[in-house]
């Protein structure tokens, strides 16, 4: 296991997503473009399963950043349609990451 020269930052975000579609896509490529313009953001990779479950997994420099992004206008207007409409239920972790290993493509 290799340690990392500076430790990084994950936010994960778990959801099972509801049936309501209606501005969900829209929504989605909006706040996947305005995060890549956030300060500390490093990367997302993302996956969801044909049952609506997904897991979202963002990295960034510090924690600061990631609460940066939290609290940012757009994102909190999208977490409150998530919450009334697209997610049935979902849940975030923020984790620090002190160390990295695996085979790189």
């Amino acid at each position: 296991m290799k340690k990392l020269d500076k430790p990084y930052y994950v936010a994960i975000f778990t959801s099972k997503r509801s049936k309501v579609e209606d501005g969900y896509e829209e929504m989605s490529e909006y706040l996947d473009t305005l995060v890549k313009e956030q300060k500390g953001f490093l990367g997302q990779e993302n996956i969801r399963d044909a049952n609506g479950f997904g897991i979202t997994v963002s990295y960034w420099e510090s924690e600061e950043d990631i609460f940066a992004w939290k609290n940012n206008y757009a994102h909190i207007e999208a977490k409150k349609l998530g919450q009334k409409k697209w997610y049935e239920y979902y849940e975030v972790k923020i984790a620090q990451v002190n160390y990295a290993y695996g085979k790189k493509i």
